[in-house]
């Protein structure tokens, strides 16, 4: 039988991750690629033309080519993942998984045989079941991520619909009493009555605004805390009164249970009282009529705790644990009629762990009603509680004895004229200008006693207006004071830096803007 001709072999095939022989019909090895030999110890021209392949293996897998390998050869054409043990040059016996392909032509034949080290095949099956379970991980984890990712927008989503809806309800009174007062002008009762009106929905728009900046603070790290000693007591008392009439007005029952002994931590007096309200008008808000909320304190180990416990709506197991997230809602927002952006449980986590405690919640479900628990690290009672200050009064301001120049410089010009008309109906004079450069003319025309400067002026900012104002000999005797809707602790640095003795944020508050402007001038 004529042998056939085989084609050299190819670069590729040479160095092929796999043994690779070809073996003529009387055994001989034809062909072999470099990677068999290294396995085996040999040099090519050590086995081309020279070894058969079956002299390469040891006496049971002579044995098992005699009576399987060849006649399987020869029945089917093909063999496929056997594992015999070939001899390395060494004496050592090599695992070999071999599979071979006969081949037939002029009635000759070439057997193809590939072969693998079988502990580098189990090796390579178990990083690639490895590498099968990290990629299945590594799906789940993204297929997690991709479900959190579409939480999350839906959220701010319902946040941004939410949003708007809370800012319409407080801007539809104020169409109305407008509304009314067209109709009415000279209705002196009217009047009153729009006015409580519109500061009650006015109280509401900055509760919300001042909301949403301290979350943004908490979230960057940014709110301050002016700490003090203090009992929890009379600040939780404090917060249980000023709850008390909205409770009340509800048909709800509003008791406490609080020790005798102090409580005293470590902490800011507003951000606590603020834990306090948020809890306990969380709890009035989804307690319905005729319903109880009550507020408890004591003392666990080294930790003040304080509870607030509702017989309202309850909190299904499965929001538990997302309950204090940002923006967390029970129900969809067409389906709300408690109102709120669900801000004011993020700021209580917020607000609690700024304070080196924790804040959890328990429920049996809906319609079982919940308790929220604060605990806060106490403090060694040695050193006695700082008195709350005194509460700023309601009562409106009372008209200047003695006159002060004011200057009011702010681009919108509804809010620079009625600013200017509040302050001359408490005796100022005053002007106004709508742009920084109109500013700067009218501060050295007029020369005011004192300037309130809006921050965002179109042309130059009131911080360049500050400075070059300052810069000037003239500005001496001019209290100036910020006037923005900016009023993180950043802002306040940077208008102090550029020049300003003080800093307001909207919407002013007119009983601290006067003494303000009178301590600033000495009067």
């Amino acid at each position: 039988m004529e042998q056939r001709a085989v084609p050299a072999p190819d670069a590729a095939w040479l160095r092929a991750p796999c043994g690779l022989l070809i073996a003529g019909s009387n055994g001989l090895i034809e062909r072999v690629n470099d990677t068999f030999c290294n396995w085996l110890g040999y040099r090519r021209d050590e086995l081309e033309g020279r070894e058969r392949f079956v002299d390469l293996m040891p006496m049971g897998a002579r044995l098992f080519h005699l009576t399987h390998w060849l006649p399987l050869l020869q029945m089917q054409g093909s063999i496929a993942e056997v594992q015999l043990d070939l001899v390395h040059r060494d004496g050592r016996r090599v695992p070999m998984l071999l599979n071979a392909l006969r081949r037939e032509a002029d009635g000759s034949f070439t057997d193809e045989i590939g072969a693998m080290v079988a502990t580098d095949r189990k090796k390579y099956e178990r990083e690639l079941i490895n590498a099968r379970q990290r990629a299945e991980t590594a799906e789940a984890g993204q297929r997690g991520l991709n479900e959190a990712l579409a939480r999350e927008d839906r959220r701010k989503d319902e946040f941004i619909a939410t949003l708007a809806h809370e800012l319409r309800n407080p801007l539809a009174p104020f169409a109305n009493v407008l509304e009314v007062w067209r109709q009415r002008p000279d209705d002196a009762s009217l009047w009153h009555w729009g006015q409580a009106v519109l500061q009650r929905q006015l109280d509401q728009l900055t509760h919300l605004v001042d909301d949403l900046l301290e979350v943004s603070r908490i979230s960057q790290g940014k709110l301050d805390l002016r700490r003090e000693v203090l009992d929890l007591g009379p600040l939780l008392a404090n917060a249980v009164e000023s709850v008390m009439p909205a409770a009340a007005a509800a048909g709800q029952t509003l008791s406490t249970r609080l020790p005798e002994r102090p409580l005293l931590v470590d902490g800011d007096r507003t951000r606590l009282t603020q834990i306090a309200c948020n809890l306990l008008n969380n709890a009035s808000k989804f307690t319905p009529e005729g319903g109880a909320v009550t507020l408890s304190a004591g003392i666990d180990g080294d930790f003040a705790v304080i509870e607030v416990a509702d017989t309202g709506a309850g909190i299904p197991p499965e929001h538990l644990e997302r309950i204090f997230d940002m923006f967390s809602q029970l129900t969809p927002p067409l389906e709300r009629s408690t109102g709120g952006l669900g801000i004011g449980l993020a700021l209580v986590k917020g607000l609690t762990e700024l304070h080196g405690g924790a804040v959890a919640a328990r429920s049996n479900g809906l319609g079982h009603g919940s308790v929220f628990q604060v605990r806060l690290p106490l403090v060694a009672p040695t050193q006695a509680p700082t008195d709350a200050p005194a509460e700023p009064s309601d009562q409106a301001v009372t008209p200047r004895r003695q006159s002060t120049r004011v200057l009011v410089i702010d681009d919108n010009v509804d809010a620079a004229e009625t600013l200017v008309m509040a302050l001359e109906l408490l005796g100022h004079t005053v002007r106004s200008a709508h742009t920084g450069l109109a500013g700067l003319a009218a501060l050295e025309q007029f020369r005011p006693d004192c300037a309130l400067v809006d921050i965002g002026l179109p042309d130059i900012d009131g911080y360049e207006l500050a400075r070059r104002t300052r810069a000037a000999p003239w500005s001496t005797d001019i209290a100036m004071i910020a006037v923005t809707g900016w009023g993180q602790e950043a802002d306040k640095q940077a208008a102090a830096q550029a020049g300003f003795d003080a800093h307001f944020t909207k919407p002013i508050d007119f009983n601290r803007l006067d003494a303000a402007i009178g301590e600033l001038l000495g009067r």
